[in-house]
C-alpha cells in the first residue's frame, strides 16, 4: 500500500458493487472495504485521520447508510471525512435526507465510471483544500495571540520597571482576573460576558496601569507618604492610560482594545461610588474593570512595595471584606472567596509562557463553535490535543528542553532547562541583555547555535557548547530540529528549531 495516496472506505453489503467501485479507483488510491454499517463505523473510528473519503451505500443491513451519517455527525467525523453516497434509490425525500446530514455529493446507480472518478477526485481535493486553508488560518491565529500576548507583556513590564515593582504584578493580576471571570460564569449570568471573553480580559487585565508611565519616578517611587498633590498626579494614571489607548489609530473595536480601555479608566471606581476618576456606582463600572480592581487590591497588599510590608492572604482577604480598601461587589466577593485558596497556588505556579496557548485556546474553541466553518472542527481540535500532549510530555521531562521561533524571534525554555541555565523561560531577542544578569552569555551561545544551520535538514542536528549550568561552566552537546515550513512562493522557511541540551560529564 502506497501510504503517500488518499485511503477510500468503500461501504456497501454488495461484494459486486465494492469489488467494481475498487477496480475503478484503485490505480489512485488506497482502498478499505466494509459489508455493512457496523464494520464501516469501527473503521472509521480507528482510522478518522487517514480516510479521505467514504462511498457510502444507502440500503444496508444491520445499519443502513443513513444511520451511519447520523453517527458520523454526532461523533463530528462528517466535519472532516467527506461522504458521496452510491444508491439504486433516487427519490427526492431520500436524497435531501442524506444532505441534510452533510453528505458532500449523490451518485445514483448504475453511473458513469468517468462521472464517479471525476466527482471523486474533486471531492477529495476539495476538502485537502479546506483542510490546508483552515491550517493556515489556525497558524495566523496562534501567531497573532502569541505576539499579542508577547507585546502586552513587555509593555506591562516596562510600567513595572518604572514603578520599582518585580514584574510579577502584572502576571498575578491575569491570573486572579481569570480566575474570578471562571467563577463568575459558574454562580451567575447577569453579566454580558461568556467563556470567549476570559482570555480576552484577562490579556486586558496586564495594561490596567499603563498610564503610569506618564506619573514622574520621584511620585511613582517615592518610599514616604504622597502629599494630596502628589496622590492627585498618582490618580491621574487611570484617564491617562485611557487616553493613551484611545488615541491608537486602529483596532478601536476590537475586544482587547474595548475591554483594556475600560479596565485603565475605571478599574480604582468603587461599588458605592467613591472611586475615580469618575465617580461610578455599582453596575455603572464595566465588569471587567471591577474583576481587575479586586485583584489590584489583593495584590497590592500581598506584595512588598517601597512605602509597605506585604500584608498575609488572609489579612489581605480581611481588609478586603471589612472595606479598607473600598466597596466592591458583593458577587465578586463571594467569588473571592470560593478561588482564594486555589489562586494562592496558582500564583505561585505561573507560567507566562503558556499564555500565548491560552490565549490560542480560547479562540480556538470558539471557533470550533462556528457553525459556518465546520471543516475547521476536527483539525482544530486534533492541533489543540497535540499541544496539550507536548505540554504534558514536557512536564514529565527533567530533561533541558527549548523551542526557538524565528517569527517572532523568541525562545521558549522548559523549567528544567529555565533552571539549570539560569534564564528566563521566554526571553525575545529584543530584551535587553543585562537584564538577564550573570547568565546573558548562555542566552547568547544558543543564540548562537540555532543561527548557525541555515541550510534545509529535517534530520537532526548535533553541536557541542560550554554552558553555565548550576553556576558552573560545563560542556554540553545540543541536539536541534528544524521545523521548516513552505511560503505561497513556494520556497522553504525556517520557521522554529526544537532543542535538547544534554550535559557532558
Amino acid at each position: 500500500m502506497d501510504e503517500t495516496r488518499p485511503l477510500i472506505l468503500i461501504v456497501d453489503d454488495v461484494a459486486l458493487n465494492r469489488a467494481l467501485l475498487s477496480d475503478v479507483l484503485c490505480d489512485k488510491y488506497n482502498i478499505l472495504e466494509a459489508k455493512n454499517g457496523n464494520e464501516a463505523l469501527l473503521l472509521l473510528r480507528e482510522k478518522t485521520s487517514e480516510i479521505s473519503l467514504v462511498l457510502l451505500d444507502m440500503v444496508m443491513p444491520q445499519k443502513d447508510g443513513m444511520e451511519v451519517l447520523s453517527i458520523m455527525n454526532k461523533n463530528g467525523w462528517i466535519n472532516e471525512i467527506p461522504v458521496i453516497m452510491i444508491s439504486v434509490e433516487t427519490s427526492h425525500s431520500l436524497i435531501e435526507g442524506a444532505y441534510s446530514l452533510g453528505v458532500t455529493d449523490f451518485i445514483g446507480r448504475p453511473f458513469d465510471e468517468m462521472v464517479l472518478m471525476n466527482r471523486v477526485n474533486n471531492t477529495i481535493r476539495l476538502y485537502a483544500k479546506q483542510k490546508q486553508l483552515s491550517n493556515l488560518v489556525l497558524s495566523q491565529i496562534y501567531e497573532k495571540t502569541r505576539n499579542n500576548s508577547m507585546m502586552v507583556t513587555m509593555l506591562s513590564h516596562i510600567v513595572e520597571f518604572r514603578n520599582g515593582e518585580s514584574g510579577l504584578h502584572v502576571l498575578h493580576i491575569n491570573t486572579i482576573t481569570e480566575m474570578l471571570l471562571r467563577e463568575l460564569l459558574c454562580r451567575s449570568n447577569k453579566y454580558a460576558i461568556n467563556r470567549d471573553d476570559i482570555g480576552i480580559i484577562s490579556t486586558a487585565s496586564s495594561m490596567h496601569d499603563i498610564g503610569k508611565i506618564t506619573i514622574p519616578d520621584a511620585i511613582l517611587n517615592k518610599p514616604g507618604k504622597l502629599t494630596p498633590e502628589e496622590f492627585n498626579i498618582i490618580k491621574g494614571h487611570s484617564l491617562n492610560g485611557a487616553q493613551m489607548l484611545n488615541s491608537v489609530p486602529f483596532g478601536k473595536d476590537e475586544p482587547l482594545m474595548k475591554h483594556a480601555y475600560e479596565i485603565c479608566r475605571w478599574h480604582h471606581e468603587r461599588y458605592d461610588g467613591r472611586g475615580y476618576p469618575d465617580g461610578l456606582k455599582g453596575d455603572e463600572i464595566p465588569i471587567a474593570a471591577q474583576i481587575v480592581s479586586i485583584a489590584d487590591v489583593y495584590d497590592a497588599l500581598t506584595s512588598e512595595r517601597c512605602y509597605k510590608k506585604a500584608y498575609t492572604h488572609e489579612k489581605a482577604l480581611e481588609m478586603i471584606h471589612n472595606n479598607e480598601c473600598g466597596v466592591f461587589n458583593p458577587l465578586l466577593l463571594e467569588c473571592l472567596d470560593a478561588i482564594s485558596s486555589r489562586f494562592v497556588v496558582s500564583l505561585q505556579t505561573f507560567d507566562w509562557g503558556k499564555q500565548a496557548d491560552k490565549d490560542f485556546f480560547y479562540i480556538a474553541d470558539s471557533m470550533m463553535k462556528d457553525k459556518a466553518h465546520p471543516i475547521y472542527n476536527q483539525t482544530f481540535r486534533q492541533f489543540i490535543n497535540e499541544r496539550k500532549k507536548s505540554h504534558f510530555f514536557e512536564s514529565m521531562l527533567d530533561d533541558l528542553l527549548f523551542e526557538y521561533s524565528y517569527t517572532p524571534a523568541v525562545i521558549r525554555f522548559s523549567s528544567m532547562a529555565s533552571q539549570k541555565l539560569g534564564l528566563p523561560r521566554t526571553i525575545s531577542e529584543k530584551d535587553d541583555k543585562l537584564a538577564l544578569g550573570a547568565n546573558a552569555e548562555n542566552w547568547e551561545k544558543i543564540q548562537s547555535v540555532v543561527h548557525q544551520h541555515p541550510a534545509l535538514s529535517n534530520d537532526p542536528i548535533q553541536t557541542e557548547v560550554t554552558l553555565t549550568v548550576d553556576g558552573k561552566s560545563t560542556p554540553c552537546k545540543v541536539m536541534l530540529l528544524q521545523i521548516w515550513e513552505n511560503s505561497p512562493d513556494k520556497k522553504s522557511t525556517l520557521a522554529s528549531v526544537y532543542g535538547h541540551i544534554d550535559i557532558l560529564h
